[in-house]
């Protein structure tokens, strides 16, 4: 790349139906996470998060609250050759249906205390379960960091 060298950007989207959290699995590494991937060029990251969400899951959202940004160097993430930021972006289901992508094979919900395997180079268990602390408290400040 040229030019002044910044991290790239990823977005994920944190839907709750019923107390469970949904979740997709992903084609590249057939483990789960949440909707979400690289934010495109001319769209902001919410309209990106809406994008992913319906792309790999088939739901219909809207973005209600930023939940974290988080430095994935900072996080127990595999290494990888770029710096990312991840986005984590609550949202509510308002239409749509479950439906895999052309990423993703398999659309569920999940409870706490019975999460799939993980795809950590997208999401850790202790994002995962920090993304529910935030569906019990609706007064929980945004995280950084």
């Amino acid at each position: 790349e040229t030019g002044y060298q910044t991290p790239k950007v990823d977005v994920r989207g944190v839907v709750f139906k019923d107390g469970q959290l949904l979740m997709v699995k992903e084609n590249i590494d057939d483990k789960w996470a949440l909707p979400g991937g690289f934010c495109d060029i001319g769209l902001s990251p919410s309209e990106n998060v809406v994008k992913e969400i319906k792309e790999e899951s088939g739901y219909d959202v809207i973005p209600v609250k930023l939940i974290a940004i988080l430095d994935k160097n900072k996080h127990p993430h595999p290494p990888e050759p770029y710096h990312y930021y991840k986005i984590f972006i609550l949202c509510e289901i308002i239409g749509g249906e479950s439906a895999v992508g052309p990423e993703t094979n398999q659309v569920e919900f999940f409870t706490e205390h019975k999460l799939p395997p993980l795809s950590t180079n997208r999401n850790t268990e202790l994002q995962i379960k920090t993304m529910f602390e935030f569906s019990r408290d609706s007064e929980k400040e945004t995280i950084f960091d």
